[in-house]
């Protein structure tokens, strides 16, 4: 039998060297494998080249990270929830690669597939195919790295010519990520929102290391209801279902209204 429960965050984090790439699950701050980003920011490492859609918010998610100044890239969809983001790349402490939402789950989804490259029509005619666009400033606000020109082809669809980007898959060293229910053998089902990134940071990560709320017996889980497979999971870790959880912003009501 397969069995891939660790005993805790700090054991299944321990072997991530400075300088690792890795693709943490999330989108916004749900789903994210708190407890492993603790332990990782715990045990010092440094140097992470980190592929997410956000960087969490300033004291929170992937933000813990940042606020110590354990990331030296990140490739993201979305970073204006963290004020703390905002001030190291605009000082060139942080790189920064701006990827479409949509481009960069197809990017993870591919890599965990094994498909090096993909055509797609999102952002054709911008500087994402251009070039051109800020990956890092100088302390003095110049630009000292501008992304690349990507290949640009076009094909018929539909009778119709229309041009496309060639965008690369993107495969890590390790992968993090969140998951409500997870058995020994690795399969996850995710809860939700939750579910919009894990999967696919999952299956990008060389090594892929799990958080679920509840963990339960190979056989337990309906094989119909698994969102990921466990062969994409070599790492599996129970936090409990009182796991801390949070948003971004709260909005209520006044009382009556």
């Amino acid at each position: 039998m397969i069995d891939k429960q660790w005993q805790s965050a700090a054991d299944a984090v321990a072997d991530i060297p400075d300088g690792a790439s890795l693709a943490v699950g999330g989108f916004g701050l749900s789903g994210n494998p708190i407890a492993l980003i603790e332990a990782l920011l715990a045990q010092g490492t440094k140097e992470l080249s980190i592929v997410s859609n956000n960087c969490g918010v300033d004291d929170w998610g992937l933000g813990v990270l940042l606020g110590a100044q354990r990331i030296r890239k990140m490739t993201s969809s979305y970073v204006g929830e963290n004020r703390e983001f905002e001030r190291q790349f605009l000082t060139g402490e942080l790189e920064l690669e701006l990827t479409p939402q949509g481009t960069l789950a197809e990017k993870l989804r591919a890599g965990g597939a094994g498909i090096a490259a993909f055509y797609t029509q999102t952002g054709v005619g911008t500087q994402v195919a251009e070039g051109g666009l800020p990956r890092r400033y100088n302390a003095d606000g110049s630009v000292a790295v501008a992304s690349p020109a990507k290949d640009v082809r076009t094909f018929a669809v539909e009778g119709e010519a229309r041009e496309f980007v060639l965008e690369e898959a993107i495969t890590t060293d390790f992968a993090l990520v969140h998951a409500a229910l997870g058995d020994r053998h690795g399969n996850l089902i995710f809860n939700k929102a939750a579910r919009n990134f894990n999967p696919l940071a999952a299956m990008s990560g060389r090594v892929c290391i799990a958080q679920v709320e509840r963990l339960v017996e190979p056989g337990e889980l309906d094989p119909d209801c698994v969102h990921l497979p466990g062969v994409y999971v070599h790492r599996i870790i129970e936090v409990g279902p009182d796991a801390p959880k949070r948003i971004e912003r709260r909005t209520v009501a006044a009382k009556g209204s």
